[in-house]
């Protein structure tokens, strides 16, 4: 891989010339390939000889990379495929303080596999007693994930698309995850547009970016609040320069790096760096910060309604559950005419895989309307 002109020079300064050299072969090798059960529907992982991931009761790193797309299990919702390290933001929320009722911003959000990562642990935690927000400015990315939340399909979570100037000034969040537009370093071998476009200028412009985004959305934390702060990259300048800035200029105290350990990652000054050849995973950042003033009681708010957030339905109960085989359920995934069982009820219906709903159908016997959305059918070739 070759690297843009500055980037040796500015990681060795941020983790060190012996990490740097580290990181540098890693970023060369291919990617690992990792999922995030959701609990409330799949309890075992479905991937013979995966191995747990030691930071997250629901992560699996897997030998090789299979077609998610011809697993119906995957369209079901029953999994979210995620990287290993951007599991870290999840271990970090899951260590913090949490009551009843709790509200939380997953503030920059697409696509939607940390607001995942945080459902499920809201929901083990306090059960449906919590509200969760999952904000993206850019409306093409605000779509997916939207689509990947419906697929989620935990109704406590809503989808908004709002810039983070227009959330107001009310402290309504106990916690704030801000995973915040970067540089991308720690993506280098995943995406090579990030690769392409970086530059020292687009570190500084990314710095400044996170600076405005974290002004504009802190008055709606509540006074002790948390604020995670993360990034998918590695410089200090993006990660624990503007932690501190934060902190200063926003009235906040910084939690230490090592209350938030239980991972191999490497402590920074603010933080909690995850660097590629020390973990299996892609680069990430995680700090957090912990809003100066006293702890406000907690008080039930409509954030939903507040909002106008998107929430995903479930499915309709009224309608006749089928089990279907894994070729009729590709068949049904991919908007193809069905046939269902010779004892499967007529009228509404919800087409099944291993007892995993999919989707609606209308069976009239000698074959089912498939009524499965179009925006999300497999189009490629299943057989």
């Amino acid at each position: 891989m070759i690297f843009p002109e500055g980037f040796r020079q500015l990681l060795a300064q941020s983790v060190g010339s012996d990490r740097a050299d580290i990181v540098l072969e890693a970023l060369s090798e291919q990617p690992s390939v990792s999922i995030r059960l959701n609990p409330a529907k799949l309890k075992e992982c479905p991937f013979p000889d995966a191995q747990p991931v030691p930071w997250s009761p629901y992560g699996y790193l897997l030998k090789e990379r299979p077609v998610f797309t011809l697993d119906p299990l995957f369209h079901a919702g029953c999994y979210y495929v995620q990287d290993t390290s951007a599991m870290m933001a999840g271990h970090v929320f899951r260590q913090l303080p949490l009551e009843e009722g709790a509200t939380v911003l997953d503030l920059c959000a697409a696509p939607g596999g940390k607001t995942t990562d945080l459902a499920a642990s809201l929901r083990e935690k306090l059960g449906g007693r919590f509200s969760l927000i999952s904000n993206e400015v850019m409306k093409g990315r605000s779509a997916i994930l939207r689509a990947n939340v419906e697929t989620w399909g935990d109704p406590r979570v809503g989808v908004v698309s709002r810039d983070p100037s227009a959330f107001g000034s009310a402290p309504l969040f106990d916690v704030i995850l801000a995973d915040v537009p970067c540089s991308g370093e720690g993506m280098f071998r995943k995406d090579a547009q990030a690769l392409e476009e970086w530059s020292p200028e687009l570190v500084d412009f990314c710095a400044a970016r996170s600076h405005r985004i974290l002004r504009d959305i802190w008055d709606t934390l509540k006074p002790g609040g948390h604020l995670i702060y993360s990034t998918c990259t590695f410089n200090q300048k993006e990660n624990d320069e503007t932690v501190a800035w934060a902190a200063k200029e926003l009235g906040a105290d910084i939690i230490p790096p090592a209350s938030l350990c239980g991972a191999p990652a490497v402590p920074t000054r603010h933080g909690l760096l995850m660097l590629p050849g020390l973990v299996p995973g892609e680069g990430q950042y995680v700090s957090v910060l912990k809003k100066h003033g006293e702890s406000a009681p907690v008080r039930p708010a409509d954030v939903f309604f507040i909002f106008g957030a998107f929430r995903p339905s479930a499915p309709d109960s009224a309608a006749a559950m089928v089990d279907v085989d894994r070729k009729t359920a590709l068949q049904y995934l991919h908007g193809d005419a069905i046939v269902l069982p010779q004892d499967a009820p007529t009228g509404p219906v919800t087409i099944c895989f291993q007892g995993q709903p999919l989707g609606p159908g209308k069976n009239l016997g000698k074959r089912c309307n498939n009524l499965y959305p179009k925006n999300k059918r497999i189009r490629m070739d299943i057989r």
